[in-house]
């Protein structure tokens, strides 16, 4: 059980982290792409129930693995995952052809594309990583969540308001380098516990 200080700690770190990540992401691409075609609210709940759904399973996952490994090892795992998600961001996503196959409703088009195109998508394995560092369900859930739809929300509007010539690289490079950050800084607490007291 954690306390209260740190259920908000591990919300807003899960928040952050995850809003980080989707920026510039495939997935948030996929989101600009569907407001050019459906009304943004549509969009944003499709985007909420598809991010809802698949953090879920996400945090499950995270959760079992360390009844299955040592938290000591989940630890460097997560760390390392972070360092790798850095270095994954700076190679970039492409969105391919996903935001031009519906056949659904708006809602339900952008919803299973959503959730489809985010299985395997960094941020669901950052999401699985902060489910097995915290070792707690509801404020990672919640703070995945909102990270995603929040950075989702960024993307929608900026593409809109700057005509979609937002600075990729720029923002894909600065939320790599924090990732890494992160990264190594848990690893650094991890295989140095006596310098951080």
């Amino acid at each position: 059980m954690i306390l209260e200080g740190e259920v908000v700690t591990t919300f807003l770190t899960s928040l952050v982290l995850v809003f980080l990540a989707e920026m510039g992401d495939k997935t948030q691409f996929l989101a600009m792409a569907f407001a050019a075609k459906f009304r943004v609210s549509v969009v944003l709940w499709g985007i909420f129930t598809a991010t809802i759904v698949n953090h879920f399973f996400a945090v499950e996952i995270g959760i079992w693995l360390t009844r299955v490994i040592s938290l000591h090892y989940i630890q460097i795992l997560a760390s390392a995952s972070f360092v790798l998600f850095g270095l994954w961001m700076m190679h970039g996503d492409t969105l391919g052809d996903e935001a031009t196959k519906y056949q659904f409703s708006p809602f339900w088009t952008v919803t299973i594309l959503f959730f489809i195109a985010e299985i395997g998508d960094k941020t669901q394995l950052a999401t699985v990583s902060l489910a097995a560092k915290y070792h707690t369900f509801l404020p990672v859930w919640l703070g995945t969540t909102a990270g995603m739809v929040l950075s989702d929300a960024v993307g929608i509007v900026a593409g809109i308001v700057l005509g979609k010539k937002i600075p990729e690289r720029i923002i894909r490079w600065g939320t790599a380098a924090i990732f890494i950050l992160f990264g190594l800084y848990g690893l650094y607490k991890v295989f140095f516990p006596i310098w951080n007291d």
